[in-house]
């Protein structure tokens, strides 16, 4: 008996909780039953007869055959056809019936309708395709910044340390010193301008990326932003132990180094603490600050943010940020390791 009760009392939460709308209609379509998902999505009322759907109003029928196409077959497990409500409008949904109840005597049929709002899937199906496009962009934009950093390193880089050996072979000649004197100036500024070069390449795609990994290229990083800020200290540490896959590392680098720039130019922060954590099944990424922080409510409008949150979906993980204003801010990703990302 009380496996029955529980029984009943699962199916009436499903009812009453489904988002599909259920509606349990006699062969003159009265609605003798229905669900919230149903009410909220048609505003159909108990009692009331469900509206011929767009495609019965106007198909061809065969002899005496009933007009509604779904109670003239008994049971249809997909149909699709814009249906009216009772606000006036016409919504695109995904229909089924079945055939619950037939008394032989006096031959009362009840039937199951149950009624899918196409829009939630369409809008879904939207927002899948503009995250794929947002990865796709993600993608080849990294792709293009290798290359050009490839092209600034080997191409442009070592052009340059040919114009220099040569000037430096040239001085060897030079004995009037106002000629000595322009040749020195223009030494120097051939050496910054190789060193522009050589910043440039790496803040496109630092080459220790490829060759060495996430780890060092975040140390170098570190040390980087350390040397030119020195009033800020960042700590890091990890228990990550072997190389991840060449997308994880990119995107990894590149949220911390978002961070890194945004807590440098906004945050006034003496410390950062950035955590990297290797878990079986998952990579937690931790960044903290000792920063003035933000409003978050507002922070839709930084576009170093959503550049982070874009890269952690890329790589199907989740984003976090805490901060309150006086208290700093707390970043945290958690990174699934699938083996498609391997």
């Amino acid at each position: 008996m009380c496996s029955i009760q529980y029984e009943n009392k699962y199916l009436h939460q499903i009812f009453e909780n489904i988002q599909d709308g259920i509606i349990i209609m006699d062969q003159s379509r009265k609605i003798l039953a229905m669900n919230p998902s149903a009410k909220k999505l048609t505003g159909w009322l108990l009692h009331d007869r469900v509206p011929y759907c767009s495609f019965c109003e106007t198909r061809l029928l065969q002899g005496n055959e009933n007009k509604c196409y779904l109670i003239a077959h008994d049971e249809v497990p997909y149909f699709l056809s814009d249906m009216p409500t009772y606000h006036g409008k016409k919504i695109n949904v995904e229909m089924s019936t079945a055939l619950m109840f037939h008394d032989a005597t006096t031959h009362q049929k009840e039937y199951l309708l149950v009624l899918r709002d196409q829009s939630l899937m369409q809008k879904e199906k939207e927002a899948q395709l503009s995250k794929k496009m947002i990865q796709k962009l993600i993608e080849a934009k990294e792709n293009e910044h290798k290359r050009l950093a490839q092209e600034l390193h080997d191409g442009v880089g070592q052009a340059l340390y040919s114009i220099s050996v040569a000037l430096q072979a040239i001085e060897s000649f030079v004995n009037n010193t106002r000629i000595q004197s322009y040749v020195d100036e223009v030494q120097e500024e051939l050496n910054h301008v190789m060193n522009d070069i050589k910043a440039y390449s790496y803040q496109l795609r630092p080459q220790s990326i490829d060759r060495l990994g996430l780890i060092a290229t975040i140390q170098g990083l570190m040390h980087t932003l350390e040397k030119s800020n020195p009033n800020i200290t960042i700590t890091f540490t990890t228990t990550l132990k072997n190389r991840l896959p060449s997308l994880m590392e990119i995107n990894l680098y590149r949220v911390i180094q978002e961070a890194l720039h945004n807590t440098i130019k906004y945050a006034n922060a003496t410390q950062v603490v950035i955590e990297l954590i290797d878990m079986p099944h998952k990579l937690e990424l931790t960044i903290r600050d000792n920063g003035k922080g933000f409003d978050t409510s507002k922070r839709s409008a930084g576009l170093g943010l959503k550049h982070m949150e874009e890269r952690v979906n890329l790589l199907r993980g989740t984003f976090q940020i805490a901060s309150e204003l006086q208290q700093g801010t707390i970043i945290r990703a958690s990174i699934p390791k699938e083996d498609h990302l391997l």
